[in-house]
Formats: C-alpha cells, sequence, structure tokens
C-alpha cells in the first residue's frame, strides 16, 4: 500500500510541475526581467527579414477555391525608403513594376504603356488580386517607427516559446493598420505569425511564416502564407526563392525610367 501510495504522490507532483510549466509560459513576462523590449525584437525580424537592402526572386501563388494562379517576382528594397517590384511571368502580367519612393507609389502597365500613381487611399488594396496590399508589397509603412511596441508574454507557438509582441500605431503615423500582433521564436527572433487588425480592432489577416532554412548568408522563413478571415478558402502564398543581402543597389533602379522598362 505504501508502494502504490508513493506513485499516486509522485504522479501528483510531476501533474503540478506540469501545471506550473505550461503556467509560467503563459504568464505576462515581469517588468523586471532581462528581456529585450517588443521595438528591439521587431526591429530584429525586419533585419532579418529585409536587412538594408534586399535583392531576391520570389513566386507568389493566389489560390482561391475555384481558381489559382501564379507569379514570378523580382524585388529590390532599400529600406526604409525605396523599393522596386517586377512581375517576370506569366507572359500575360510580365513587365508590370511596381515602384515606391517614400511616401509615393506608382504602377507602371505595359500592356497599356501607362504608369499609374497611387493614393494612399489606395494602400489597402489588393496588389493583384492578391491577398497582400499594395503597402505589404512595397513596404511602405515601417513596422518599427509607425507603431509602438510591447512584450505581451511569451507563449509556445509550433513547439517553441515564442515572445507575442502588441503593436499599436503611433498617432501621427500614416498606416493601414489599427494593431498588429507579433509571435516571434524567442531562441532565434524568427517571425512564427502575425495579425493584422483593424482600426475597428477586427482581426482581417493572418499571415503565418515557415521552411526555415539558409538563403542569401543567414537562416530565414520562406513560405509566407496570408489567409484573409472574410474569405474562407483563400490565401495567398509567397515564397522566397533567391535573396542577396546587405549589398548595393543602383539608384537607378528606383527611378519612374526604370518602371517604364519591362
Amino acid at each position: 500500500m505504501r508502494r502504490v501510495g508513493g506513485d499516486m504522490k509522485r504522479t501528483s507532483v510531476s501533474s503540478w510541475l506540469a501545471a506550473l510549466a505550461v503556467a509560467a509560459w503563459l504568464m505576462p513576462l515581469p517588468a523586471s526581467a532581462q528581456q529585450p523590449s517588443g521595438r528591439e525584437i521587431v526591429e530584429r525580424v525586419e533585419r532579418l527579414l529585409w536587412a538594408s537592402t534586399m535583392q531576391g526572386e520570389m513566386e507568389m501563388s493566389v489560390i482561391t477555391p475555384r481558381w489559382q494562379r501564379t507569379l514570378s517576382l523580382r524585388v529590390w528594397m532599400e529600406r526604409p525608403t525605396r523599393s522596386f517590384v517586377r512581375i517576370l511571368a506569366p507572359a500575360k502580367e510580365a513587365g508590370i513594376g511596381s515602384l515606391r519612393i517614400g511616401a509615393e507609389m506608382w504602377n507602371y502597365l505595359p500592356n497599356v504603356e501607362r504608369t499609374i500613381k497611387i493614393p494612399p487611399s489606395m494602400m489597402l488594396q489588393p496588389w493583384m488580386g492578391s491577398d497582400f496590399t499594395n503597402d505589404d508589397l512595397v513596404k511602405s509603412s515601417n513596422a518599427v517607427n509607425d507603431y509602438t511596441q510591447k512584450v505581451l508574454r511569451v507563449e509556445p507557438l509550433d513547439g517553441a516559446p515564442a515572445y507575442v509582441i502588441d503593436a499599436l500605431p503611433n498617432p501621427d503615423a500614416a498606416v493601414v493598420w489599427g494593431r498588429i500582433v507579433y509571435w516571434v521564436r524567442t531562441s532565434d527572433f524568427i517571425p512564427l505569425k502575425q495579425e493584422y487588425y483593424s482600426e475597428r480592432g477586427e482581426l482581417v489577416r493572418v499571415m503565418t511564416f515557415s521552411d526555415v532554412r539558409p538563403i542569401g548568408g543567414r537562416s530565414v522563413p520562406t513560405r509566407w502564407e496570408m489567409r484573409p478571415l472574410a474569405k474562407p478558402g483563400n490565401a495567398t502564398v509567397i515564397v522566397l526563392k533567391d535573396a542577396r543581402y546587405d549589398r548595393p543597389i543602383d539608384p537607378e533602379i528606383f527611378t519612374q525610367r526604370n518602371l517604364q522598362k519591362p
């Protein structure tokens, strides 16, 4: 009888310890803990994904319950002021380009040989029918400087502890989202998930990151999947095929002259 009682006691202690460990993961972090700030974590994520400059090739697959199409893209980013995206394939869309300089953005449509300036009110509109917006593709808003970030807690996601960061827009920031919530792996600052909320506080879409592998001299998530909550079954998946980071970019890339040379 004493042996059985001992087993029950050990089981009870083990259960209590397991419950305590789960509670510790879910508890808000104490202010006195040695931890990076929310701003520092988001800054690490931005540097990991984009560096000071980034040149790369991507595939974007737009998926709906009725059809699917894939675009091949070439991207140049010079953070935080300039970016350029060119569609390489399929032939129907090849040559379409998007240019952003500061707060201004233009799209070029080679079929009609026309350059269209995108007003700030259109930055939340879908880019090429995808679930990514104009703002997403050219990174007009600045995730670090346009928002105030706060670490809410650490909790498990995808089998690993992750910082949960709440980012609220600064009063004078020209941004399209009322709130962004990040999940970032504590061990290496790999982003795992982002939730985007409207100004009314409604969850609009969720982006997840996966397939971490070495590319361009660093380990980054190479699959980014965006799902809009209002459109069940819809998704847009970006797969990073190749990238070079922190390399000089010819200033000619970021010109309307280059935009009109598909």
